[in-house]
């Protein structure tokens, strides 16, 4: 019961002692706010060209901490539903989450988890670990796991600044399977459609102690890549100006960079792209 509903008095549930976790309150109280939880009747499954997915997302470590970026289209089957949609989030000050998959839950499940960690550290007085973070979002996910069989698949990608790591260490990426299972990734990771395309472009470009510019164009490279064997991923759109959200993890927090920063760089590699079409050979 709300404060409106009572009186202008908080409900019991609010002066009840319970635990840090938000979705767990809501469960208790009000499970109906929680989207991830509702499930279609028996034997329905969701048409993949009647829901907006997400698709390409990737993250690597650089010399400050970690790089987070993600192309901006959602499609519907072979249509595209939005070419300017935005996959790449602040959890916290120090954490970014990015989504593949089904467009409407997986918007529901970032706010849900933004509020979650908010809700943790006000009750705790302490912020949350970086590994308690991935847990928590392992949980959320795995609440999700009745929408996934019938094909509304979330597919988050974690990266957060852990201050307490060993020097060179502090970047840290995470992924998921859509059961919550939880791998910790090591230098670089993509996920959605276009991934196996950006992986690769990623192995070929990622050298440990990159500098921010070095490791965005590299970003840039990869979701290009993507975007030229997935149709599903997009990738700058020039005259639009749309271009891939890039964002950064540093000792001093979350930062996206600025469009004409991102607008510089995406420019500066189609340019290169026109006598290399491939992209740049490794580093050596």
């Amino acid at each position: 019961m709300t404060g409106n509903e009572n009186g202008g008095r908080l409900g019991d549930e609010f002066l009840t002692p319970g635990t840090s976790s938000f979705s767990e309150f809501l469960a208790a109280h009000r499970p109906e706010l929680l989207s991830t939880r509702r499930i279609l009747p028996p034997g329905v499954v969701a048409p993949p060209d009647r829901v907006p997915h997400g698709t390409t997302v990737l993250a690597l470590t650089y010399r400050d901490g970690v790089l987070i970026a993600g192309d901006r289209r959602a499609t519907m089957g072979n249509l595209i539903a939005q070419r300017d949609l935005e996959k790449v989030h602040p959890a916290d000050d120090h954490t970014a989450v990015a989504f593949a998959g089904t467009v409407g839950l997986a918007l529901d499940m970032v706010k849900l988890y933004q509020v979650e960690l908010t809700h943790f550290e006000k009750i705790e007085g302490v912020a949350m670990s970086v590994d308690g973070k991935a847990r928590r979002l392992a949980g959320m996910i795995r609440e999700n796991l009745g929408q996934a069989m019938q094909g509304l698949a979330v597919v988050p990608l974690l990266t957060g600044y852990d201050a307490s790591a060993p020097e060179g260490e502090k970047g840290r990426i995470f992924s998921f399977d859509v059961a919550g299972g939880l791998y910790e990734k090591t230098d670089f990771h993509a996920e959605g459609s276009g991934s196996p395309y950006a992986r690769g472009a990623l192995k070929k470009l990622f050298r440990k102690g990159m500098d921010r510019r070095e490791a965005a164009l590299a970003a840039l490279q990869a979701l290009y890549d993507a975007a030229d064997d997935d149709s599903a991923t997009g990738g700058p759109d020039i005259s639009r100006r749309i271009y891939p959200i890039v964002s950064v993890i540093t000792e001093d927090g979350f930062e996206r960079l600025p469009e004409p920063e991102t607008g510089e760089l995406s420019r500066e590699m189609v340019e290169q792209r026109r006598t290399r079409p491939d992209g740049p050979n490794a580093t050596p």
